[in-house]
């Protein structure tokens, strides 16, 4: 008995040396990363206004800007607001999809790109603020690809309203140029975005916001009006319809970010004291990923209660409509494509 206590005793010992290790595992496999630098200390493009600290050193390796997701700097809270979101998005999806058949129920194929376009614009914008103090082509890269995600979410959240949320009434009056136009705005949103981005040095700031929120409202207006006129329409008639409560919330807190995103509050009322958290933009980060979790819930629901009223109205314009969204996406990567080229060049001529 006394010898099986001690053998008990002795690889408790070990385990308790090896728990000891895990620190020191955890060093090695994670290096020491230098310290965050102030705003003279990098380049012009990489600086933020009313932001004085938290920046990263560029030209490190991609495995350090990888390891700075774990680092306390000035994007650690948009990288985890919209990465959180995305995999909020990936788990909403597996629930879904175990309901809904996405690949045989062609009126499902909406509600598949929605899903896709919102875990892809999340995603991509977690990426860019990871990976954007690489390099200035790195910056311009990665912040294209963010547009590139922004613009295919807005044609997928267009498309998943007009087929699920619309009305009778508001269907018989925009079905004649809706998803074409909406396909049009959600190019030009990136087209603006990237080349306010491209043409910033030369701009002032607020010429800079003209080209990436113009565009953007345009486009916001068209695509979310089924949704208004069906709000206004449950209002007028009094209906109690609970899903226009997750719609109504989804507006709300989009109209919320936007606001945000246009004004730089509030780090202009305190410069110096958001650097690490309180920014405007982060703020607009968290009310666009609560928005877009709203509005996937609002669509889910829709789907399902929905059903004969949609498949009256649109027949087999699903298939018609995924392949406008393939012809959006590519138009809308080949512009990113295209301006981080002009962008690529412009820099070799500075350097040289």
């Amino acid at each position: 008995m006394a010898t099986v206590v001690m053998e008990q005793i002795g690889r408790l010992f070990i385990n308790v040396q090896q728990l000891r290790q895990i620190p020191q595992l955890l060093e090695s496999a994670f290096p020491t990363l230098p310290c965050t630098v102030k705003l003279a200390d990098v380049p012009w493009v990489f600086q933020e206004r009313h932001i004085l600290s938290g920046y990263r050193q560029p030209d490190h390796s991609w495995r350090y800007y990888f390891f700075t997701l774990f680092q306390r700097h000035n994007e650690s809270i948009n990288v985890w607001t919209h990465l959180l979101a995305a995999l909020i998005i990936l788990v909403k999806w597996q629930e879904i999809s175990e309901t809904v058949d996405f690949l045989r129920d062609p009126h499902s194929q909406p509600l598949f790109l929605v899903l896709l376009t919102a875990f892809s614009y999340l995603s991509f914008s977690a990426l860019a603020h990871l990976l954007c103090a690489k390099s200035e082509l790195s910056y311009y890269t990665f912040f294209f690809l963010d547009y590139v995600g922004v613009a295919v979410y807005q044609y997928g959240s267009a498309l998943a309203h007009y087929y699920y949320a619309i009305e009778e009434d508001w269907h018989a009056k925009v079905r004649g140029f809706y998803l074409p136009a909406a396909a049009f705005l959600s190019w030009l949103t990136c087209f603006g975005c990237c080349y306010g981005k491209y043409a910033s040095p030369e701009l002032p700031k607020f010429a800079t916001k003209l080209f990436q929120v113009v565009p953007s409202a345009f486009a916001y207006c068209l695509d979310i009006s089924p949704v208004v006129h069906r709000l206004y329409s449950c209002y007028q008639e009094g209906c109690s319809d609970p899903v226009v409560s997750y719609h109504c919330y989804h507006v709300l807190f989009f109209l919320i970010s936007a606001y945000f995103f246009s004004y730089p509050h509030p780090e202009s009322w305190f410069p110096g004291k958001c650097d690490f958290i309180g920014q405007g933009h982060q703020i607009f980060h968290v009310f666009v990923a609560v928005c877009t979790l709203m509005q996937i819930e609002a669509l889910r629901t829709d789907f399902t209660e929905r059903r004969p009223l949609y498949e009256r109205l649109h027949g087999d314009v699903a298939h018609d409509a995924v392949a406008l969204f393939i012809f959006t996406t590519c138009c809308s990567a080949l512009t990113a494509f295209y301006v981080r080229q002009r962008v690529r060049t412009y820099l070799h001529e500075k350097e040289e």
